[in-house]
């Protein structure tokens, strides 16, 4: 067994000297992994399984080209923690992760949580209100154009307008964050999340229903879960059949949320309206994706709905390298995703410090 422990920055972003000294100070040897492995040419799962070994903890951003395999996680039984600097953590298996005893830490930090919900405002703005377009005729020297109606959002008294009604997918941070921006529109917002308390709900303001309801009745269907079994492509011909045909979809959670094929194919039949994408099945985009030839209808953005001025991944880089931290001093930090492998955890490695 090494005599000082490893820690892999498997995915580096820029991290701040300030956290590098931290990490340093703990008396463990940085290694940094390959920029290659984030690239998408193909795997490098050889090479990242190779630098994992006998790493104390594998830390770092998003690494969906090379993900973080099982085979990976067994070549150190020493691995405490794989700790991410973002939310999502499709790229890790976690099921395996949970079955070696290792914990898993991701970073819902407000600066990547509720910037991508700020951002989910800006779309269903920019799509219900026609923006684009309407800048576009502009520019082209053309003048209210009778196709480039916007929708009214909230309800009204003086007519009788009932106003849209939103359906949110997935009442965690960034769900929550966009039903409580939302609620001052007055107008009507489901919601849908068997993982959350009845309580919760009714704190944001949203109605409860299942997803076969929320799917039939909203005009703007927003995504906001993690990807998992459950979720892979929740959103294909079946549930699009039970949609209205002048429904919005809304994607900024993750890209297999969603079957692309059929979003697009619903859009040209005119069995959607359109669709707004921050995170796509594969990126970047394919060229010949048929989401590019849906003009104005589809919205598309680089998976960069939590890139803010002072924000990003900063605030993530701190909270995951903070859960290293605990990690290596024998304790369990509190962004633990899989909550489960705890217990065991704590059989194999609480209380026992490995920081200088």
């Amino acid at each position: 067994m090494p005599d000082t422990p490893k820690v892999l920055i498997y995915a580096p972003r820029e991290e701040p000297p300030e956290t590098i000294r931290r990490l340093r100070e703990t008396g463990c040897d940085l290694v940094f992994g390959d920029p290659e492995w984030q690239l998408p040419r193909g795997r490098h799962e050889d090479a990242f399984a190779e630098a994992a070994r006998d790493a104390v903890a594998l830390l770092g951003t998003s690494i969906r080209h090379t993900p973080i395999s099982r085979r990976i996680m067994e070549g150190s039984q020493r691995l405490r923690v794989v700790s991410k600097y973002t939310v999502g953590v499709d790229d890790v298996d976690v099921a395996a992760a949970t079955d070696l005893g290792i914990l898993v830490c991701h970073s819902p930090t407000e600066a990547n949580c509720f910037g991508v919900a700020e951002m989910t405002v800006a779309m269903m703005l920019a799509m219900l209100k026609k923006l684009r377009e309407r800048d576009t005729a502009i520019r082209e020297g053309r003048w209210r154009e009778p196709n480039a109606t916007s929708r009214y959002l909230g309800r009204r008294s003086s007519d009788g307008h009932p106003g849209i009604t939103l359906g949110i997918v997935g009442l965690g941070r960034i769900g929550a964050r966009f039903a409580d921006l939302m609620r001052p529109w007055n107008i009507r917002i489901l919601a849908c999340d068997p993982y959350v308390q009845p309580m919760d709900f009714l704190l944001h303001g949203v109605e409860r229903v299942d997803y076969e309801t929320l799917l039939r009745e909203s005009d703007v269907v927003s995504f906001h879960v993690v990807l998992n079994e459950e979720t892979r492509y929740m959103l294909s011909d079946p549930q699009i059949a039970l949609m209205k045909p002048n429904a919005v979809v809304l994607n900024t959670a993750r890209g297999k949320v969603i079957d692309e094929a059929a979003v697009a194919r619903a859009i040209a039949e005119g069995r959607l309206e359109g669709v707004g994408i921050d995170a796509f099945e594969e990126e970047p985009l394919a060229m010949d994706s048929p989401l590019r030839a849906l003009g104005d209808r589809v919205l598309m953005l680089p998976h960069a709905a939590a890139t803010n001025d002072g924000g990003e991944l900063r605030a993530g880089i701190e909270m995951g390298t903070d859960a290293v931290i605990e990690v290596l001093a024998g304790r369990v930090p509190d962004n633990v995703f899989n909550k489960e492998v705890i217990p065991r955890w704590r059989e194999r490695f609480g209380g026992v410090s490995l920081a200088g």
